[in-house]
């Protein structure tokens, strides 16, 4: 399958699911490492049922890991204070993205996240 193609969405509960693996990464705002965890677990959880989900769930996780490296980057990044400067916009970026994402997924469409790793497979 080409990396531009919709998926197929047979019913909302794919949708559903595909869109909150992209919003389970806002957990990381509330909880340490939330942003990988979130999207993490409904992808194992649901990965093997739903190929939609596999899929939306291996891009999230991607780019969720991709993030937490910038967010790592960033925070070295502030003993030389250039660090103050990038990591708000490396959080306003990683906002939008999954807000991009998530309405995506909930139309029943893939969205690639720029410059996100293809770690997972």
């Amino acid at each position: 399958m080409e990396d531009n193609q919709e998926i197929q969405v047979i019913n909302k509960d794919d949708r559903t699911w595909a869109m909150l693996c992209h919003l389970s990464a806002l957990a990381g705002f509330i909880v340490p490492f939330g942003s990988v965890l979130g999207p993490l677990i409904i992808w194992l959880i649901k990965k093997d049922e739903m190929p939609t989900v596999a899929i939306h769930g291996k891009k999230a996780l991607n780019f969720q890991i991709t993030m937490a490296i910038a967010y790592f980057v960033c925070f070295l990044l502030v003993f030389a204070v250039i660090g103050f400067v990038l990591l708000p916009i490396v959080v306003i970026f990683s906002f939008v993205m999954v807000v991009i994402a998530s309405v995506k997924a909930n139309d029943g469409k893939e969205f690639n996240y720029p410059f996100s790793l293809n770690l997972i497979k």
